[in-house]
């Protein structure tokens, strides 16, 4: 439970948030099938894409504790 009085997954996140991941995940498994039905190199490049940003939205959400934001990669000093 968080402070809110919510449920919480095992990363933390609300359980809401892990429906609308899944709700994500299907809503893309259409879109590529549908594509695939239209052009099956079209279908791959376009998973393959999908895929790559999938990998760095995950990566993203993986915060470091204790550094903030605008360090050494956004030209700020540590102090």
């Amino acid at each position: 439970m968080n402070d809110d009085g919510q449920a919480e997954d095992a990363m933390g996140r609300p359980k809401g948030v892990r429906r609308l991941v899944v709700l994500e995940v299907v809503f893309v498994l259409v879109l590529v099938a549908g594509v695939a039905l239209w052009s099956v190199p079209g279908a791959l490049v376009l998973g393959g894409v999908l895929g790559v940003l999938a990998c760095e939205r995950a990566l993203a959400d993986r915060r470091v504790p204790g550094e903030g934001r605008g360090g050494e990669a956004a030209g700020g000093e540590r102090q």
